[in-house]
């Protein structure tokens, strides 16, 4: 599990079922030899895809607007930039390294963090340690980037996103109703 580019989610106990739905949609996107990891926790695994994730999640957005059933068990897919110990020190040189890249002096940003077995680290801390990098505004509401932090228990993804980068089947629907 030390090495994935996409977390995805699913409803309790379809985990098996949502793994087949994605290895098939790597097939026809392209990647022949995915690897998908199960995780410990109910509801959600990994996987290692040689495409551009947020490249991958465009164009299942694309099969959903021509098919909304597509996924029957997926409910999320996160594309995650980088993996590492969850430690805060690590977490934070890698935000210092790679935020200045990803969010202009004039754009604001909001985090994120969701923790799975993770319940020592305190969420104010975390977050207040993450943003004392930054000089640039916070929005909560609608900002032009998100730091999101997925804490698996030792193992941290991290994802510098813009807005609709996260593929949610649910909105992807409801965006393919109003067309």
């Amino acid at each position: 599990m030390k090495n994935f580019n996409l977390l995805v989610s699913t409803s309790r106990y379809n985990e098996r079922n949502a793994m087949a739905e994605l290895w098939f949609t790597f097939l026809i996107t392209g990647d022949d030899y995915p690897i998908i990891l199960n995780l410990d926790y109910i509801g959600l695994f990994a996987a290692l895809t040689s495409l551009n994730p947020r490249g991958f999640i465009e164009h299942v957005k694309e099969i959903i607007k021509k098919d909304q059933k597509f996924f029957q068990f997926i409910l999320k897919i996160i594309p995650i930039d980088f993996v590492c110990e969850t430690n805060l020190e690590i977490i934070n040189n890698i935000v210092k390294e790679h935020a200045p890249k990803f969010i202009k002096a004039d754009e604001s940003f909001k985090i994120e963090l969701q923790r799975r077995n993770s319940e020592d680290i305190n969420r104010d801390e975390f977050i207040e340690i993450i943003a004392e990098n930054l000089d640039n505004k916070v929005d909560l509401t609608n900002p032009d980037k998100i730091i999101r932090f997925e804490i698996l228990g030792n193992i941290c993804g991290i994802s510098f996103l813009k807005q609709g980068e996260i593929l949610s089947i649910e909105s992807s629907r409801y965006e393919s109703n109003q067309l």
